[in-house]
């Protein structure tokens, strides 16, 4: 049972992130990228600062350590995502971002020797061939926005790998706010870096960065890490590739994208990853 609602607790994550394509395409009309990730980590650590207060007072040297290298991948890929988005579209980017399913299980098996259960390997190789028939050109290269977001998704594979690794030692609410504090810190180091202190947003921008700190940072990290006590990193971050689906709809609904066929033929690829990866092994069956 407990399976079954983490799985229905990242689905609910993935619906929140595909918003956060579009919340992120709105922001950027008169914000600066590392502005609208200063914002958003700043919300996002205030907010688990005042949940977390009685914990934070006992964090151990161990949660520190932990909780840097979460935050230090969160931040890779959220600015490499919000940077490529300034020269791709927000449907192409949420599905590139998804190419973060192939990453995890190799990061496993390279790091901690895990082996790779066969309907996990075949729902990541489906998923990445259909992340591919929405974002390659016609010669089979890459824009710099697309090659961005594909190093985005490599920073999102280790954030997704470190979660289901440190999920079970260290306290869910501590290892968030550790996490939102380093990407937050990181942010305004980048901030500092590109100069980009003037800043007047128009109201469209603001509410967009409200939802990105609040419900597409807080809510769903703290969502993501309760879930994936009891769904492991490799299909976790199969499940999570849905965004890409869920981008691509909101991207098409609000921001008046396009549907092609190579959109619907890459949906349908990755949602039939996530169902394949999810059937139940021959020794699971065994014990049902």
């Amino acid at each position: 049972m407990k399976k079954y609602l983490g799985i229905l607790g990242l689905l609910t994550v993935t619906i929140i992130w595909g918003g956060g394509f579009v919340a992120s395409d709105m922001a950027l009309e008169t914000l600066t990228p590392f502005q609208i990730m200063a914002i958003r980590f700043l919300i996002a650590a205030v907010i688990m600062t005042a949940l977390g207060s009685k914990q934070i007072k006992t964090i151990t040297k161990q949660e520190m350590k932990c909780g840097f290298w979460l935050g230090a991948a969160l931040f890779g890929g959220f600015a490499l995502q919000i940077i490529a988005l300034q020269y791709t579209t927000a449907s192409k980017n949420a599905f590139l971002t998804a190419t973060n399913v192939v990453f995890v299980p190799f990061i496993a098996l390279v790091i901690y020797r895990k082996k790779i259960e066969m309907k996990s390997l075949i729902g990541a190789v489906m998923a990445l061939i259909g992340a591919g028939i929405l974002s390659l050109n016609s010669d089979l290269t890459l824009g710099i926005g697309d090659a961005l977001t594909l190093l985005c998704a490599v920073c999102f594979a280790f954030q997704i790998f470190l979660t289901g690794e440190y999920v079970g030692r260290i306290r869910p609410t501590v290892l968030n706010f550790l996490q939102m504090t380093t990407a937050c810190v990181l942010s305004f180091v980048g901030l500092i870096l590109s100069g980009d202190f003037a800043i007047n947003p128009s109201m469209k921008s603001i509410l967009a960065v409200l939802y990105l700190g609040i419900v597409s940072t807080t809510i769903t990290y703290l969502l993501q890490t309760v879930s994936q006590k009891y769904v492991d990193e490799t299909k976790s971050a199969i499940i999570l590739s849905l965004e890409a689906v869920f981008g691509t709809i909101f991207s098409v609904i609000i921001l008046r994208e396009g549907i092609t066929v190579r959109m619907i033929l890459g949906s349908s690829l990755i949602l039939l990853a996530v169902i394949v990866s999810q059937l139940p092994s021959a020794r699971e069956k065994k014990f049902q």
